[in-house]
């Protein structure tokens, strides 16, 4: 029996101690090897620390550990015997805010670090806002560096009613406390017996027993066509196959299929898997369906349930976090659109309103965003979308928008 996966990803300011609490996460819970150990230490001797920096163990770029600073989204790995888990130390800089995006889009649970010794800063709202924006249900705040208070009960509770305070305003389905130090380990992977008046559990049980499964959209049945197989062999040139990942719902040998944008009907006659035919598929498995009749289906359409079906829009209002640095986004902009599977083009028709991220203000006066700038922007494609709302489906209520003349990303946008 597979093991549950757990994706987390970790938020907040620069120095809030992100790379530390994961180092010591995977140093505490046996995840690293001894060589990587002593390669840390040497490093941390080198630069005249007094302690083992386990924030090294994460920071892996030049650049970071010269700075001290995270740039780059790292990623993690490690299980214990509950649960496998996938880590995204994510940068706390403003700079890099389109970084933070990156990690959180496909995480389950965001660790919010806070320093105790300076409670909420724009980041711990701006890195909240996202999180929740990014349709991350679970939030757990590590109120951190305890120990540089003396481990003062007050503190924490001051933090928590001015995050509580703020976060009533977000959409946050699932909030939790816990106060730690990263770099002595309190209540990171065993409880700490220096905060008696905590009776919450440490943040490895917590994450351990975080419930996620539910989180998961297994009603909608959407399957974004990928690739379609045609073996080039005498022997299966009867096969035809449509190849792509389960992007919600559950679909079984069997079931009536829809094909979008064609409307066509059929069934689904099996569903292949490296390892061999299964009688059913869900998210997040990629499997091969065969379908009882031959239709048109290429690459970009979605096969989803005849009664269940997304509709297709032209027009599109989404919530966009805009990630270039060198133009801004501004209404007459072309730009080339990625949803699921499919491209099209898209014209920016308005920006509504930018969003302050600290006070959560609309300012509707706004015609631009600029980079990291967050905001509701109109948009109309050159052909329809089968989109949901973001909330109800993360793999199709979001889109990439990326600039024409040079292929880089300059937008994540989502249906809300």
């Amino acid at each position: 029996m597979s093991m549950d996966l757990l994706r987390f990803a970790t938020a907040g300011s620069v120095d809030d101690g992100k790379s530390t609490l994961i180092g010591r996460l995977l140093y505490d819970s046996k995840a690293i090897f001894i060589d990587q150990y002593e390669a840390v230490e040497r490093v941390s001797t080198q630069r005249g620390d007094d302690y083992v920096d386990l924030a090294l163990l994460t920071d892996g770029l030049r650049a970071e550990r010269e700075q001290g600073i995270t740039i780059d989204v790292a990623y993690r790995y490690f299980a214990t015997p509950k649960r496998k888990f996938i880590i995204a130390d994510t940068p706390g800089h403003p700079q890099y805010t389109r970084n933070m995006v990156t990690g959180a889009s496909t995480a389950d649970a965001a660790l919010i670090l806070v320093d105790a010794r300076k409670g909420m800063t724009e980041q711990s709202r701006r890195h909240s806002f996202l999180a929740t924006l990014l349709g991350v249900k679970h939030l757990v705040v590590c109120i951190n560096k305890m120990d540089l208070v003396d481990f003062d009960e007050g503190v924490y509770n001051r933090i928590v009613e001015e995050f509580t305070s703020f976060a009533s305003r977000l959409n946050v389905g699932d909030l939790a406390f816990i106060p730690i130090s990263a770099l002595q380990g309190d209540n990171v992977v065993t409880r700490s017996e220096r905060t008696p008046w905590f009776d919450g559990p440490a943040l490895l049980y917590h994450l351990e027993h975080l419930h996620v499964a539910s989180d998961r959209n297994l009603t909608d049945v959407r399957f974004p066509v990928q690739y379609v197989i045609r073996p080039q062999s005498a022997k299966a040139r009867d096969y035809r196959g449509y190849a792509g990942e389960v992007a919600s719902g559950v679909i079984k040998v069997g079931d009536p299929i829809m094909a979008l944008p064609s409307g066509f009907t059929t069934t689904v006659a099996a569903i292949d898997t490296p390892t061999g035919p299964v009688d059913e598929a869900f998210p997040p498995m990629s499997v091969v369906l065969r379908l009882a009749d031959e239709i048109d289906i290429s690459r970009g359409d979605m096969l989803v349930r005849p009664n269940n079906a997304p509709e297709g829009v032209q027009e599109l209002d989404l919530r966009v976090c805009w990630m270039d640095e060198t133009t801004a986004l501004a209404p007459g902009r072309m730009l080339a659109i990625k949803q699921t599977t499919v491209w099209a083009r898209a014209k920016v028709r308005e920006v509504v309103y930018r969003v302050d991220v600290n006070t959560l203000h609309r300012d509707e006066s706004a015609n631009t965003l600029d980079l990291n700038e967050i905001g509701r922007v109109r948009l109309r494609c050159t052909r329809p979308l089968f989109m949901d709302y973001y909330a109800d489906n993360r793999a199709t209520g979001a889109v990439i928008l990326v600039d024409e003349a040079t292929n880089r990303t300059v937008g994540a946008g989502f249906l809300a």
